[in-house]
């Protein structure tokens, strides 16, 4: 899952892109409120994670922007600001979570998730296809109640094509959700990946639309 984090605080920023790193998300890190619109008018993101204090435009400006030109991405509100005026209007302008600081990492991840969750309709924390139970919040998969084991970057594909089941995702769409700016990214990264995939989780679960990209078929209800 891919995050913008909208931060000036270098060591806080630091500190939240390791934890969140570790946790299993792709993090993004910019440090004013220009460069935050810049990059999400061009890229697109799971969710950000926004300051109020910053440079050149503030947390609310960027915020309300975002909203005026109807980007509907998930933004949590991260500020030491624990006023309430301060967080009715961060969520009247279209927050939607707020977390004062400071905070604890493992409390941001679970929002993060739920927050993202709710973006895309979902109640249950577990992304499920037939026998096949993602728990991103434990990082484990199932299969016929049979642990799989894989990489990180395996489970995050696999967590990216499951919460997007029915819907064909470009090569670059996918490049875009697990790999943060400056990661190194071998041409064949993808395909190999994908090959692994279905060596452990079968063959038919994720389908070449050619000439596109791929997708996990929706099944039925």
């Amino acid at each position: 899952m891919r995050v913008l984090l909208v931060e000036d605080d270098r060591m806080l920023g630091d500190g939240v892109q390791a934890g969140l790193g570790a946790a299993g998300f792709t993090v993004d890190w910019v440090r004013d409120g220009e460069s935050a619109l810049a990059a999400l008018a061009s890229e697109a993101f799971a969710a950000v994670l926004l300051d109020l204090g910053l440079p050149r435009r503030d947390g609310l400006s960027v915020l309300a922007e975002l909203r005026r030109v109807g980007n509907g991405v998930p933004v949590m509100i991260l500020t030491a600001r624990d006023q309430i005026a301060d967080k009715v209007r961060g969520l009247d302008l279209g927050a939607d979570d707020y977390l004062v600081k400071p905070f604890d990492l493992d409390e941001l991840a679970a929002r993060l998730r739920a927050l993202v969750r709710r973006a895309s309709g979902r109640a249950d924390a577990c992304l499920r296809h037939g026998d096949l139970v993602l728990d991103p919040a434990a990082r484990t998969v199932t299969q016929q109640g049979e642990a799989v084991i894989l990489t990180s970057r395996e489970f995050d594909l696999l967590s990216v094509l499951l919460d997007a089941a029915g819907r064909v995702l470009t090569r670059r769409a996918l490049e875009e959700q697990l790999y943060a700016w400056g990661e190194a990214l071998e041409s064949n990264a993808l395909e190999v990946h994908v090959h692994h995939l279905r060596r452990k989780l079968g063959a038919d679960l994720i389908r070449t639309v050619r000439g596109v990209g791929y997708m996990v078929d929706e099944l039925p209800r």
